[in-house]
């Protein structure tokens, strides 16, 4: 037996190693110049050949996967880097920083990500039955989890669709479903009960994210959220730590100044209006809480921003 499953996991090295090749190759054919394309419904690739600022942004759930390089993602007080060897799955929307943190002209970045459906997740966790039971009630929303044969091979074949348009039309869904199973009865199947709606209603920390991303602008009373999920307000506290690596009131900021970031950018709002739009009742402090999460005052970060192109 033992002969047996060294002799399985020995193919099994081989098979990921000749995966990971193919997977840099036909990302490397598929989108020559840096930049993010949807390639098929849902999926994309990534390709960047000199290293990057930060980005600061929400990341819609998916899965992300690295065929060549390195990537470091903040979420609150967490630090994910992920790799050829491992994948990133995300289930809320969350504030996130993100930098490309291994690459060159040589051996660029390259980069596939694919956006879980609510409903194409619901789908397969029904048909799933048995095996999708869930484990821990209050999963990490962002996890970082060894990239095994199983997963690697369906995701493969899915890029391979690429070239094959008239393919894609049929195998497209057939595959995702395939990706999605395989994701729910491995290490992060319970993450993905975030995107699943149990009796007309998202998870209760799902349900939370939402409410205060709706509203982000108004005063954030934590009583408020507890009570209505019928939890106490420390027991809230941490659940909502847990799934999102951030507290309320940390998610809240986030999303405000990423907001108040993009009136300022998008539509040209000096730093006090754009305080004054997202929640803030004082410009001053406003400010000092852009710097500490920007590096910079809201005005020299935009100036910068516009510098930069």
């Amino acid at each position: 037996m033992d002969t047996q499953n060294s002799k399985k996991k020995q193919r099994d090295t081989v098979r990921l190693q000749q995966y990971r090749d193919e997977l840099v190759e036909l990302i490397d054919q598929a989108i020559t110049d840096d930049g993010v394309v949807e390639v098929l419904e849902g999926v994309y690739l990534g390709r960047l050949s000199v290293p990057g600022d930060k980005v600061y942004g929400t990341l819609e759930p998916s899965l992300c996967v690295i065929a060549q390089g390195s990537k470091v993602v903040l979420v609150g007080d967490s630090r994910y880097q992920y790799d050829p060897f491992n994948c990133l799955l995300t289930t809320i929307d969350l504030p996130r920083i993100s930098q490309v943190v291994e690459v060159s002209r040589e051996k660029p970045y390259l980069s596939f990500r694919m956006k879980l459906d609510p409903g194409l997740v619901g789908s397969v966790v029904v048909e799933a039955g048995q095996n999708a039971r869930k484990r821990n009630p209050n999963p990490e929303a962002t996890r970082v989890s060894p990239l095994d044969v199983e997963l690697l091979d369906p995701l493969v074949r899915l890029v391979r669709l690429v070239e094959r348009p008239q393919e894609a039309q049929i195998m497209l869904p057939l595959i995702k479903r395939e990706i999605i199973f395989r994701l729910l009865t491995g290490d992060q199947g319970d993450q993905l009960f975030h995107l699943t709606i149990p009796d007309g209603s998202t998870t209760a920390i799902a349900w939370a994210v939402e409410q205060l991303r709706k509203n982000f602008d108004q005063s954030l009373r934590i009583e408020d959220l507890a009570q209505e999920l019928s939890m106490s307000t420390s027991s809230f506290y941490q659940h909502f730590k847990t799934v999102t690596a951030m507290t309320p009131l940390q998610f809240q900021k986030r999303v405000r100044l990423q907001e108040a970031r993009r009136l300022m950018l998008g539509e040209g709002l000096d730093a006090t209006n754009a305080a004054y739009q997202v929640g803030y009742a004082d410009a001053a402090y406003f400010s000092r809480e852009y710097k500490s999460v920007f590096g910079n005052p809201p005005m020299r970060d935009i100036q910068m921003l516009r510098a930069g192109g």
